[in-house]
């Protein structure tokens, strides 16, 4: 059961990262797309992995826009400005197979290798793998908010230690 479950949880994260990818105009889920989508599912993890190291989760989207617009600007590029059509949320990727960008990959190479560990899949072990990432456009758009990732990290392995025990 725990497995289907856990299949289930991944399908959930994938397509809810993908979608936010597309809404920022990204073809491949990163890093900084799975932890919102881990701060939607309905376990909850995430969310008070988050509390529990004083960070707001509500302000994450808003800190990955900001870098968004800082490295646009950096390279001279006008902010808000794309060349790039609007993608539909419900486009679904053009060949049929999930695909992220190398940090996305690093996301979910890292929760199939712990995979043992994750009984069940929970919100707060997406928010561990990433806190566990100190660079990319996740670490910079956290520590912008005043995130420690370490405090992060801590903070959901504590919690997928406590919700394995209950």
């Amino acid at each position: 059961m725990t497995k289907f479950r856990n299949a289930q949880t991944i399908k959930t994260l994938c397509e809810r990262a993908e979608a936010h990818a597309l809404r920022d105009q990204q073809q491949e889920p990163g890093a900084e797309h799975f932890l919102l989508a881990a701060l939607e599912l309905e376990d909850d993890t995430a969310r008070l992995a988050f509390s529990r190291a004083g960070a707001i989760p509500d302000g994450l989207h808003s800190a990955i826009e900001q870098q968004y617009s800082e490295a646009l600007s950096s390279l001279g590029l006008p902010i808000g400005v794309t060349d790039r059509p609007t993608v539909s949320v419900a486009s679904p990727a053009p060949n049929g197979v999930f695909s992220a960008s190398v940090s996305g990959q690093d996301v979910m190479q890292e929760l199939a290798k712990t995979r043992a560990r994750h009984s069940p899949l929970l919100g707060s072990h997406i928010v561990a793998i990433v806190a566990s990432m100190p660079h990319g456009v996740a670490a910079r758009a956290l520590r912008s908010m005043g995130v420690d990732l370490d405090d992060l990290r801590l903070s959901a392995e504590a919690v997928s230690r406590e919700r394995k025990r209950a």
